[in-house]
């Protein structure tokens, strides 16, 4: 992702600006702002300015100090010499609510666009035709549709990609069985089946042409010069495929809807979308030196990449039958988005055990010239998903977790806890508890994946949650539908700022932190980290609570006291409302 510009100002943007000009004009530094728990802000920079100057420390924070305007009127309240040179400072509580005003006027919440923005393609969610979704899909389309908005909302242009699996050798096991059986896939009335009745005739299917592809060398052989067949564009095997294809996509669509995500036609483009390029991505490599002959099969090689024999181990793009591996398709995907969409970067939202498989792949495109220092390629690569035991998760008979049966019962659980927790005073209708059940119980299981750094594996766990208490987003959807109680009582006028007032500890702490969203999210993007942003959710949440206990709103003391603090309410639930959206959450109003 390109760079990003200078975030609007912020206090910390304030506290630097400040810092910066009262340091020696001859030796400019960074002055390494960061939150701490001593001060409001602690500055690290002094150290390596008075290396560089070769001073003293100590000396030289004091003289920097003695230039600082502090008081109340100013950003700074205090500053004070800590160790051998940092400063410890503490912001003025003007500053901070000031600092908001400007942040509630701005409709992006302070979130910059990225000036040098460019074309990502983001490739996620990809199912394969003919299998029914399990809960290993969860975390490519849960992450890469977080990043998808994250991106956009940073000024990045991006495409949505859905590689699903429609080719390769599993279609001609299916085509060749069905060939042989075809009374197999015989729905009766085709108009009244329904995806999750066609998936599971599919399902059954695949199955049983698994188990003869693996018994039966003679049909393995069939089965392997379908594929050829198909890719050669052999009519009966285009029209089976066709079939299957078109059945799975109703499936899908059922399953991407109860996960909320939205998912357009144009952006389902498959690994057969670019079997026209195949045989040019192949020629180009060889003609180029890319690749070479071994065995009959088109191959790369790398210096680096050996199987446990020693021996190199190389990423075939041709088989030595003349059928197309996945790098085929791969490279050609790449030369498509980079050469016909123009993409500046490519991210890719696959499982961490793939990653061998793509560091290839880009390390051919790379050679082949199709990736440059100005064109690059990611993989944003995510962890399993495990059980309560720790192991990856199955059914109690050992059998993978269908993705659709988990959402199902997510929502179940969560509805029953509104439910419990719905009374005269919240009111909600039937209606009205199913919906929010279901925004419940599919949030709580896009926040527990995306509340984890995407690398890691983690541990799905449906008491957690759907659980009030903890980091869920349970507990942030309750914070922001508490919010909205407290404003419902005021009324529709918009709460104003009052920066004269002094502000509790409790305040503080969540205007700084408000302050921070706009870094947060930024950093989010770049770093294609969206755990961060889900961090921040859980930690102003966490605030608010704390100022909701210690310091009343509608019973303030004065007037402005009781606006000010309704302001604080009012950006509270504005950026919980814009962080959980990125993340692809939604905030019922009332629970």
């Amino acid at each position: 992702m390109a760079s990003v510009s200078s975030l609007a100002s912020t206090v910390n943007q304030r506290l630097a600006d400040a810092l910066s000009a009262a340091l020696p004009d001859a030796a400019p530094a960074d002055p390494l702002l960061r939150r701490s728990d001593r001060a409001d802000f602690q500055a690290n920079g002094i150290l390596a300015l008075a290396k560089k100057a070769k001073a003293n420390p100590r000396e030289l924070a004091t003289q920097v100090v003695e230039k600082l305007p502090t008081g109340e009127g100013d950003v700074l309240k205090d500053v004070e010499v800590s160790g051998p040179g940092f400063l410890n400072i503490t912001v003025s509580d003007r500053a901070i609510v000031e600092t908001l005003a400007a942040r509630a006027a701005d409709a992006r919440l302070g979130v910059p666009f990225n000036e040098n923005a460019g074309t990502t393609v983001v490739d996620y969610a990809q199912p394969n035709v003919a299998k029914e979704m399990h809960v290993g899909h969860l975390r490519s389309a849960v992450i890469g549709a977080a990043m998808v908005e994250i991106l956009e909302f940073t000024g990045e242009k991006v495409v949505r990609r859905h590689h699903i699996g429609d080719w390769g050798t599993q279609f001609g096991m299916l085509i060749q069985y069905l060939v042989e059986h075809p009374s197999e896939l015989d729905h009766g009335d085709a108009d009244k089946v329904d995806g999750e009745e066609a998936m599971s005739a599919l399902n059954r299917i695949y199955k049983a042409s698994r188990v003869l592809f693996d018994s039966d060398e003679e049909f393995k052989q069939r089965a392997r010069d379908r594929v050829v067949q198909l890719q050669a564009g052999d009519p009966e095997s285009r029209e089976l495929w066709q079939r299957f294809v078109d059945e799975s996509k109703i499936y899908f669509y059922s399953v991407f809807n109860k996960l909320d995500m939205q998912i357009a036609d144009p952006d389902v483009v498959g690994e057969s979308g670019y079997n026209n390029m195949l045989e040019e991505t192949c020629r180009i490599l060889e003609d180029s030196g890319v690749a070479v002959r071994s065995e009959g099969a088109l191959c790369v090689f790398f210096d680096d990449v050996k199987g446990p024999d020693g021996n190199p181990t190389p990423l075939i793009v041709k088989k030595s039958n003349g059928g197309y591996g996945y790098a085929a398709t791969d490279l050609s995907a790449i030369r498509n988005r980079v050469g016909d969409l123009k993409a500046n970067t490519l991210l890719y939202v696959v499982d961490v055990r793939q990653s061998l498989h793509f560091k290839m792949v880009f390390e051919t495109a790379r050679r082949a010239g199709w990736l440059t220092d100005d064109v690059t390629a990611h993989q944003l690569g995510f962890g399993t998903v495990l059980g309560k035991d720790g192991k990856p998760f199955k059914t109690r008979e050992g059998e993978t977790v269908r993705l659709v049966d988990l959402l199902d019962e997510a929502i179940e659980r969560a509805t029953a806890v509104v439910r419990e927790k719905n009374n005269e005073k919240v009111g909600l209708t039937e209606a009205e508890i199913v919906e929010n059940g279901a925004q419940i119980g599919i949030g709580a299981v896009k926040y527990a994946d995306l509340s984890t750094s995407a690398a890691r594996d983690y541990k799905f766990d449906l008491d957690q949650m759907v659980s009030l208490n903890g980091d869920t987003s349970v507990y942030s959807q309750y914070a922001y539908a508490r919010i909205q109680s407290i404003l419902r009582l005021r009324g529709e006028a918009t709460p104003a700022a009052h920066p004269e007032l002094a502000l509790a500890p409790q305040e503080r702490a969540l205007g700084l932190h408000l302050d921070q969203f706009g870094e947060v999210v930024t950093e989010a993007a770049t770093a294609y980290e969206p755990h961060k942003l889900a961090a921040y959710i859980y930690q102003l949440s966490s605030l608010y609570t704390s100022f909701y206990s210690e310091c009343p709103v509608l019973k303030a003391d004065t007037p402005a006291q009781v606006e000010n603090r309704l302001f604080l309410c009012d950006l509270t639930a504005r950026t919980l409302h814009k962080g959980l959206a990125l993340l692809g959450i939604r905030t019922p109003e009332r629970l």
